[in-house]
């Protein structure tokens, strides 16, 4: 375990460097140099304390050993020019091993200041040389400074995410172990030690037991049962001193492109640990033929390539994007069969913030063993909600993991291969299907929601029962065509656009278009408390819910589900629908629809009147606070657009147009992807409220020419066209985030205005007056440069803008405190839920 001197000498010197060399992943190589580097001379001078020859710095390499480096009577630049020469020239020293000359291979100090060397070598001299699990501690917590490495689309695999694949996978010390796409060797390490913790004489709680420690001749051949590799010749170098420093004498870690070259394609392995690059580079991949899956996608062919490469007996777990479970391209459906076919036995469905912040991508485990799967017909699905950490950017750890319950199932499941011995409580994340129940559609889609009853109870005491035996299914009316019909109409005509505009609402009671008394004429009326249920749409957009308020009209886009009110309350059924997945009835995803048969399908408990009633009041109180909370949000954030005018009202207010008082840029043009060196920030990440949304997130590389456009905290962004044109965010992030060309960055005279009051202004009714007089363009407005420049300006003392300042954050607070209110009673509803 990393102790907390050694990850605070780690920080300071990052910290050291953090100056001059900004680029974690550069941090992360000059300390590994400079590591190995003390490293060597520590050894020599081991060697000397007990009557042995230095091996490393000997002949005409003496003059560069640590020791000499160090020497006090050097100057700065001294130092400086003696330490350029060693790490250049250290590749070429015959007296250190092959792994220590690849590691210095192209080694170079990235800056010329003496000073900052002088304190980051004085820092890395604090650390001491053993073959210690401590030193491959702090090794691996540098490596976890690494951020996004996006050239390839690799991004680093959270720690608890390796230690458990690794756990389900057991690898043994006489097995061959492979990790194909290895970075820094995180899953060789994870499996190394898991190894170890089988032969330390002591079971999982800590107790002794009869296990038998390896010999040092066991344990010099389980070292080298591992391989690792990886194309990028970086990750290369990180893996071998990582392993190096967890004892590991000569590391066996290829450059290799396991995609393209054929040269290794005929080994094979009992254990294969990965997290491949989840994205194909630009222009593709140009695989060999000897894939049994003709495709392009690297995604598709490196877990294809793990299939093949498994041992008779083999096992294997793996991290995929989740295209690889449903999407409908052909190999994807390859694939899916042949691993369905050949050694899959279970699927665990991580939650999509996993890996925030370096990307929102959703991701499943696939979990291959081949003796299992030949013994049963039946496939494990596992579904994580809680990691132990919260979703958010931060990843903040928290009290909820499903991850120890998952695998307590997946040890059963092993055994037999059924149900029958998970608790209640396991069976909340776990469900068993049969094999020829994937195959039967011909897709073989391994999302295993669409295969289990459409929400599943947690108590099943109530009687199951299916829609359309409680309730009547149908579609809306086709929609009059004659304009006329809906001119000063006085009849509700609920269409999708009405339900997408409140996503969730029990009690909707009007319509953007009304239909006149002749356009009402022959349609069908539905009464009030009918539920609509849209039927097409975006993804997202089928998931909206309404339940309208008084009797009206409908549109045939919609599915009507009017509640038989003597067997089930309306809102009672409501609360149940709006937690359906409509996503999971629909086999097309790109463009997905629904038919009133499959929605009449849908399962659901049916608990006595009393019960339903005794539900319905316990959500609706913990409904009515969230109503208040959303009112409060509502109020305050209103409260802003009269912010400009209060100004008005001051007296000493001189207003200057805004380029006086700014300089204004814009942003990159580069397209974003799903990862990066640094958060990419568009148009559509401000929202209505001038925000930044954290959401969908998308990423860049820090190119040369990107790192012009990189963002300071407090800076502020101004869409300039799109849905949220004219809107202005301020940038309150302590990530790396670059911004796009369709925004401008506003750059104050920071003893004019401070950008938190510019934000205040920005988002009144004063501010919006203006800018719709100066907006440019016909259908898609524009605010440009030229536009915003002319824009007028508030000026006031410092003073009086920090105390506005300071208000309105006593405000925001009010809000997030609302919001967290909100968040916990939507949770306790859905406890309520969960519990029916």
């Amino acid at each position: 375990m990393l102790d907390q001197t050694t990850k605070r000498k780690i920080d300071s010197a990052r910290q050291i460097l953090v100056g001059k060399v900004p680029d974690p992943k550069a941090q992360v190589e000059q300390i590994t140099n400079a590591l190995i580097y003390k490293f060597m001379d520590d050894m020599d001078k081991e060697n000397e304390e007990v009557g042995l020859k230095t091996q490393f710095f000997v002949d005409e390499w003496k003059k560069y050993s640590w020791t000499k480096l160090l020497d006090n009577r050097l100057s700065g630049q001294e130092r400086l020019d003696l330490y350029v020469q060693a790490i250049t020239n250290m590749s070429k020293n015959p007296h250190i091993p092959q792994l220590f000359r690849d590691i210095f291979k192209g080694a170079f100090l990235p800056y010329n200041d003496p000073r900052t060397l002088s304190l980051f070598l004085k820092e890395i001299n604090e650390f001491n040389y053993e073959h210690s699990e401590n030193l491959g501690n702090a090794f691996e917590y540098l490596l976890s400074c690494l951020q996004s490495q996006g050239d390839a689309g690799m991004f680093r695999t959270p720690r608890h995410i390796i230690d458990f694949i690794v756990s389900v996978v057991d690898p043994k010390k006489n097995e061959t172990i492979l990790d194909p796409a290895c970075g820094t060797a995180g899953f060789l390490i994870s499996a190394y030690k898991h190894i170890l913790r089988q032969h330390d004489g002591m079971d999982d709680a800590g107790r002794p037991n009869s296990e038998k420690g390896l010999s040092p001749d066991e344990k010099n051949r389980l070292m080298s049962n591992f391989s690792g590799y990886d194309i990028s010749p970086d990750m290369v170098k990180l893996a071998l001193v990582n392993l190096y420093l967890h004892g590991f004498p000569e590391p066996k870690i290829y450059e290799y492109d396991t995609l393209s070259s054929e040269k290794r394609w005929d080994e094979s392995f009992d254990v294969i640990l990965a997290n491949p690059p989840f994205m194909t580079p630009k222009g593709g991949i140009v695989p060999h033929k000897r894939f049994s899956i003709q495709a392009n996608r690297a995604e598709v062919l490196f877990v294809d390539y793990i299939v093949e490469h498994l041992t008779i007996k083999g096992r294997a777990g793996i991290i995929v994007p989740e295209g690889i479970i449903f999407q409908s391209n052909k190999a994807y459906k390859q694939l899916r069969k042949k691993l369905i076919e050949d050694g899959l036995f279970a699927v665990v469905s991580l939650p999509a913030g996993v890996f925030n912040p370096y990307a929102g991508v959703k991701t499943s485990i696939l979990l291959f063993d081949n003796e299992i799967s030949k013994k049963t017909k039946n496939f494990l699905f596992l579904k994580i909600q809680n990691d132990g950490f919260d979703l958010g950017a931060q990843r903040r750890e928290h009290n909820k993991n499903d991850l120890p319950l998952a695998l307590e199932v997946i040890k059963k499941y092993k055994l037999t291969f059924s149900d029958k011995n998970f608790s209640e409580e396991e069976k909340q994340i776990a469900y068993i299907v049969a094999k020829e129940k994937i195959a039967e559609t011909g897709d073989y889609n391994l999302s295993g929601e669409r295969y289990k009853e459409i929400i599943h109870f947690a108590n099943q005491k109530w009687e199951i029962v299916e829609l359309n035996k409680i309730a009547d299914i149908g579609s809306g009316n086709s929609a009059p065509q004659d304009k006329e019909l809906f001119k000063n109409g006085k009849h509700v005509f609920f269409r999708t656009s009405d339900v997408a505009a409140v996503h969730i609402c029990d009690n909707l009671f009007d319509s953007r278009d009304k239909l006149t008394d002749a356009g009402a004429k022959g349609l069908k009326l539905f009464p009030k408390n009918t539920i609509l249920f849209p039927k097409s749409g975006a993804s997202t957009f089928l998931n909206h819910r309404a339940m309208i308020g008084i009797d009206g009209y409908v549109s045939s886009h919609l599915a009507t589900i009017t509640p038989n009110e003597n067997k089930i309350l309306p809102k009672f059924l409501f609360n149940l629908l709006k937690r359906i997945d409509a996503k999971k009835l629909t086999n097309d995803q790109n463009y997905p629809s629904l038919k009133t048969s499959e929605i009449a399908k849908i399962k659901i408990p049916l608990p006595p009147m009393e019960v339903q009633k005794e539900i319905v009041e316990q959500i609706e109180v913990k409904q009515k606070a969230i109503d208040a909370a959303k009112e409060i949000i509502k109020n305050l954030e209103r409260e802003r657009r009269y912010f400009g005018a209060s100004l008005r009202k001051l007296e000493s207010v001189e207003w200057v147009e805004l380029d006086r008082i700014c300089n204004l840029e814009y942003g990159f043009t580069d397209k974003a992807k799903d990862n990066g060196d640094a958060r990419f920030i568009r148009i559509t990440d401000i929202d209505e409220n001038g925000m930044i949304k954290t959401r969908d997130q998308k990423f860049i590389n820090l190119t040369d020419e990107a790192k012009k456009y990189l963002l300071k905290k407090d800076d502020l962004l101004v869409a300039r066209t799109g849905a949220t044109y004219g809107k202005t965010a301020i940038f309150k992030e302590s990530y790396p985030a670059v911004f796009a060309s369709y925004l401008i960055k506003l750059d104050f005279e920071k003893d004019k205005i401070l950008p938190e009051f510019y934000w205040l202004f920005a988002q009144s009714d004063e501010y919006w007056d203006q800018a719709k007089k100066l907006m440019t363009g016909g259908g898609q407005q524009q605010f440009n440069a030229n536009a915003i420049k002319r824009v007028l300006v508030p000026i006031i003392s410092m003073e009086r803008q920090r105390i506005f300042v300071a208000e309105a954050e006593k405000e925001q607070k009010i809000i997030e405190a609302n919001k967290r209110l909100i968040g916990i009673m939507e949770r306790k509803i859905e406890d309520v839920l969960s519990e029916i």
